[in-house]
């Protein structure tokens, strides 16, 4: 195959993965499981596409959807490494963060909230909850707040 036709078949593959993703972005169906997979329970999604309510994205392929990035999208659970980007689901907090986590991408640990627990910056305090004593030391040197009970 010469250099211009592998170039255009390249082209059409990103076209068509583009189009499906925002296919299914705007009708809120989800494509098949081929190199187009959208958002779905435990499985890929392509770069863009939603995550349902209640998920999480805790893997990352830069080579999946022709070479535009997958997310492996599943249930929140408590304790579980999760991409930078994903959806912090209601009554979980941020309390560890890995750089090279979730293939480089970094990567953030959920747990459900409980009295005395250590957060994270940009991690969301749930109603009932306050955050007070500040350790710099946190969160891989970022930074983390003991939440308790309000």
């Amino acid at each position: 195959m010469t250099r211009i036709p592998r170039r255009l078949s390249a082209r059409a593959g990103r076209a068509a993965a583009t189009i499906a993703v925002l296919a299914a972005a705007l009708t809120g169906t989800t494509a098949a499981t081929t190199g187009t997979a959208a958002a779905a329970s435990g499985s890929w999604s392509c770069s863009g596409a939603p995550v349902p309510a209640g998920y999480v994205i805790t893997m990352y392929n830069a080579g999946g959807c022709n070479n535009h990035g997958s997310w492996y999208q599943q249930p929140a659970q408590n304790r579980l490494w999760t991409c930078s980007g994903s959806p912090i689901v209601s009554g979980y907090v941020l309390t560890n963060y890995d750089s090279r986590g979730c293939s480089g991408v970094g990567a953030w640990y959920h747990e459900l909230v409980r009295n005395g627990v250590w957060t994270c910056p940009y991690s969301p305090i749930p109603a009932g909850y306050r955050s007070t004593t500040y350790d710099a030391r946190g969160c891989s040197g970022l930074g983390a707040w003991l939440t308790v009970k309000a």
